[in-house]
């Protein structure tokens, strides 16, 4: 077997490794962002197709994981569907009731919580999802966001408090 070949087997066995692996976190991902599963299942297909197209230069660049690049690559393709085209207003409680048992990871009790997530500004939904739902660190969360850990830890305590807000219905507990 030449180089070349043998080369392009071990790439296609790794990049198997990684769909078996990481298509379940990428799809909820996804599904966070665009809220419409079809559209969900749309970008975690672009995102593994980039990560092919990429993955030569893919080398733990800075201590980045596998799962923290791909989730990067993700939120980028996620990024670029809200740019491209138009998203209408979607029924966020159909959304989570399309989306099959298998990739939704909270209890029928949790949906609610799941709702109000999804219902944060983007800055604030990006920490929650990584940090809570994808369990990266927050060094990871910063890497993927292009930002400095201080900023993540600022942005989940926002999103704490503003979750918290919401669950309570804006009861104060006198803090």
């Amino acid at each position: 077997m030449s180089y070349a070949v043998a080369a392009e087997t071990v790439k296609e066995q790794r990049f198997m490794q990684w769909v078996k692996a990481y298509s379940d976190a990428i799809l909820r991902t996804c599904f966070v962002y665009l809220s419409n599963v079809q559209d969900a299942e749309d970008a975690m297909q672009d995102t593994f197709l980039k990560a092919w197209k990429a993955m030569d230069t893919f080398e733990e660049r800075n201590g980045a994981s596998e799962k923290t690049w791909l989730i990067k690559i993700a939120i980028n393709v996620c990024h670029d569907y809200h740019r491209s085209k138009w998203f209408r207003k979607v029924d966020l409680e159909k959304a989570l009731e399309d989306l099959p048992a298998r990739y939704l990871s909270v209890e029928d009790t949790d949906v609610t919580l799941t709702m109000d997530v999804m219902r944060l500004p983007e800055k604030l939904k990006q920490v929650v999802l990584l940090y809570y739902y994808q369990e990266l660190t927050l060094r990871e969360v910063a890497d993927v966001l292009g930002v400095v850990p201080s900023t993540i830890h600022r942005r989940l305590r926002q999103a704490e408090e503003r979750l918290k807000r919401d669950l309570t219905g804006g009861e104060d507990d006198g803090k």
